[in-house]
């Protein structure tokens, strides 16, 4: 099977409507079959990228005491350093082989949506600025796909803004430490499917990244350079009653010759205000689609996964 389809935002933007259309209608495709696509014509500039990546790179080198210093009980890893091996993909023990940190909302008033504070790093004076110039970027791009998703659902096009729009999203870049005895089970990311509504990964460039398709068959999701890659998440499915797929995917270990290399990734994990209504949506029901899902908002969702997969602990 081909490599995950490929698509470009600009053609969605333009005052062509022919473009526009047929961009509608392969995001649309893409997200029935496989659930993942890769896009340029993104908001992301290559600055944006390459600073990002120096300014993580520089916190992941900081000796393990520092980093500790930013992992926070109270914040049940919302915000901060999750420290190595503390997440687990759903149904599993073995924590994953990697570390990360989260960036939330940049609001000037957080506690009007009852988010936590971002927190500073202060031996890296640049990480937040930086932070959050790609938080930006890559909240305005999901904005334009959910705009040509509503489309595709028969939706009004600003359907999702008004959701998304200053939603509880997070930016996690990742830090796959260099491997350094055979893991007995576990694997740099096992295989899962996000919560949120849809992921947005910058750093697919290279084999780790696998996608499961409709077949059963794991296959390599990896993108161009000037590409980032974007798979629905779980509340979406939910939403469209499994229309759009959320798919499985997972990171695996790199051969044993490559052991030796870090590997870095940076999702972002667009989600809506917790008071959304994930109720399934009525024209994703009919005879032969009955509704699968029970109403339930977008926070009580994301609670109920994150005790699952080991972030929260059950009160």
């Amino acid at each position: 099977m081909p490599n995950i389809p490929s698509l470009d935002l600009s053609n969605f933007l333009s005052n062509n409507d022919t473009l526009k259309k047929d961009f509608v209608k392969r995001i649309g495709k893409a997200y029935q079959e496989i659930g993942f696509i890769a896009l340029k014509g993104h908001f992301l500039t290559k600055d944006n990228i390459d600073n990002l990546y120096l300014q993580i790179k520089k916190f992941f080198d900081l000796p393990q005491e520092i980093k500790n210093k930013y992992e926070f009980e109270g914040y049940k890893g919302q915000r901060g350093y999750t420290s190595f091996g503390k997440e687990h993909a759903k149904g599993k023990k073995e924590g994953d082989l990697k570390e990360f940190w989260h960036f939330g909302q940049f609001l000037e008033n957080p506690n009007n949506y009852n988010y936590p504070e971002n927190i500073i790093v202060n031996e890296i004076p640049e990480f937040n600025s930086v932070g959050r110039e790609t938080f930006k970027a890559l909240e305005k791009t999901a904005v334009y796909v959910l705009r040509a998703i509503s489309i595709f659902l028969k939706l009004q096009e600003d359907h999702f803004d008004k959701f998304v729009i200053n939603g509880n999203s997070i930016l996690r870049p990742i830090h796959y430490p260099p491997i350094k005895k055979e893991p007995e089970k576990a694997v740099r990311a096992a295989a899962h499917g996000d919560i949120n509504l849809i992921t947005l990964l910058m750093g697919a460039h290279g084999k780790g990244l696998q996608v499961k398709n409709n077949k059963g068959e794991w296959i390599d999701a990896i993108a161009a350079e000037d590409e980032i890659v974007i798979n629905v998440g779980d509340m979406l499915s939910r939403y469209t009653n499994d229309k759009l797929k959320s798919t499985i995917h997972r990171v695996v270990n790199p051969p044993k010759e490559l052991w030796g290399k870090s590997r870095y990734s940076i999702p972002f994990f667009l989600h809506p205000i917790g008071s959304m209504n994930l109720n399934v949506l009525e024209n994703c029901i009919d005879n032969d689609n009955p509704k699968k899902f029970d109403d339930i908002t977008a926070h009580d969702f994301l609670i109920n996964r994150l005790i699952d997969i080991g972030v929260m602990k059950k009160e």
